[in-house]
């Protein structure tokens, strides 16, 4: 009877019942982690589209641009500002469908083609030597197409323009150098080796040296920056790219081996004071003199991956703050239309801020939620600086955009195999993306770059006063 009366109250005891619960639970749980875990396992070794975005939808949407006024205007290839060569299509002597000989209301229509030249130019330079008879040093002439003054055995070169396409096509365009090889072998039959490509990239990177230093030196003073990093390898060993997006056209990059704040301090400086939007990331709060802004798109992201996974009244907290941010977000948009003063939005900037610190103060039984609300109490203060300082961005998509081909060419070719390329990588990255940002030709900045003088080498940005 007694045995009877103490399993009796076993099962009638509230903790037991809710551990039990809380197991099954958790049970559960794990039965659907290792269900994703099998299923990305496959698809990692799966040979054919293993970045596959899922299940197609049902019923997708047509591709292309929808019809209707939203539409704009269809683009069509322009007609060539310049005519080189001119072809005659005379009409056949009879109808290919019936064999007629006999047409009328003949005219003649024009059609263009633009066409690459596969027949590279050969130059030769006669270059003038001599002694000087004052101080006997030797003088020699220079042409402006000449890249450098080398004779002898290495009289034979690439030209400024090819050297200058070998830079963007590593750099912008991602290919190594064993297929930049190829590239210039097959289209126009110009042999240049891998040792050849790298060096093209060392020398373009020693000319664009002082371009590289006046860019960092306008990432540092500009009023607001956008910086990120990702990983990147030296040699095999572990480093870090880090970018520096700031106002105006121009963009920093820098391969270095310190990650975090002592990386970060080397592109943008420790004692930089003006406003930056970023990522979250830790290390960014050792800038004390700055004013900083945390991206609401990675905070939304967050709370979507949140909300995918909670079950029962852990979704209320995620809602809750992805409404806020939404919320925040809508104040800017009416601001920016004129709907609202620059007054009333700084009101709201600090009722949101107060919310936010009301909802994220009290813990939480979800680890992951509790997670995300130590965050945000930690940087209350950097959530809502886009809406108390006008021209401000709520998100760091400058940096990410920028980030982006340096990430292409990573998957490409893993990094660089030396202190020296990584060097060349970071100033030749910098240099084209700034030229592209301005709306120059780089391909023609660098070309002209290689070409000059050491005295009279071209400025890509102009001086400020």
């Amino acid at each position: 009877m007694e045995a009877d009366a103490a399993k009796t109250d076993l099962s009638t005891c509230f903790g037991c019942a809710e551990r039990d619960r809380r197991i099954a639970r958790l049970e559960d749980h794990v039965k659907q982690l290792q269900q994703q875990i099998e299923a990305l396992s496959r698809a990692g070794k799966r040979q054919s589209a293993p970045f596959s975005r899922g299940v197609p939808k049902a019923d997708p949407k047509k591709p292309g641009r929808k019809a209707g006024e939203d539409y704009g205007t269809k683009a069509f290839r322009a007609v060539p500002p310049v005519i080189d060569e001119v072809y005659d299509a005379p009409r056949p002597a009879q109808c290919p469908r019936c064999g007629g000989r006999q047409f009328i209301d003949e005219q003649i229509e024009h059609q263009y083609q633009v066409e690459i030249p596969r027949r590279p130019i050969h130059r030769q330079f006669n270059v003038a030597v001599a002694h000087c008879t004052c101080c006997g040093k030797r003088v020699q002439g220079r042409h402006p197409l000449q890249t450098s003054d080398a004779l002898g055995c290495c009289a034979s070169q690439m030209g400024p323009q090819a050297q200058a396409a070998v830079v963007m096509l590593n750099k912008e365009l991602g290919l190594s150098q064993g297929k930049i090889s190829r590239f210039f072998q097959g289209l126009f039959g110009i042999q240049l080796t891998r040792g050849g490509s790298c060096q093209i990239m060392l020398r373009a990177a020693q000319r664009c040296e002082g371009n590289y230093q006046a860019i960092v030196r306008r990432v540092q003073e500009s009023p607001w920056i956008v910086p990120d990093e990702t990983g990147w390898r030296i040699g095999g060993g572990p480093a870090w790219l880090h970018v520096a997006v700031g106002s105006g056209t121009v963009v920093a990059y820098l391969i270095a081996r310190p990650r975090g704040f002592k990386g970060s301090a080397l592109l943008i400086g420790q004692d930089y004071a003006g406003t930056m939007i970023h990522d979250g990331y830790a290390s960014y709060d050792q800038f004390r003199l700055a004013l900083h802004q945390t991206c609401l798109a990675h905070l939304l992201r967050r709370c979507k991956e949140l909300l995918e996974r909670a079950t029962r009244g852990a979704v209320i907290f995620p809602r809750k703050v992805k409404a806020l941010l939404q919320e925040s977000l809508e104040i800017r948009d009416q601001r920016d239309a004129g709907k609202i003063s620059v007054q009333a939005v700084s009101a709201k900037a600090d009722d949101l801020q107060r919310r936010m610190k009301s909802l994220t103060r009290p813990p939480r039984s979800n680890a992951l939620n509790e997670r995300l609300a130590a965050h945000l109490h930690h940087h209350l203060g950097e959530l809502f600086t886009f809406l108390r300082h006008p021209g401000i961005d709520a998100t760091n998509h400058k940096a990410e955009q920028a980030i982006r081909p340096a990430v292409v060419n990573r998957k490409v070719w893993g990094g660089n195999r030396t202190e020296a390329g990584a060097a060349a990588q970071s100033i030749l990255m910098s240099v084209l993306f700034t030229a592209i940002r301005q709306g120059r030709d780089a391909l023609e900045f660098l070309g002209e770059l290689l070409r000059a003088l050491p005295t009279h080498r071209p400025i890509l940005l102009a001086r400020t006063g």
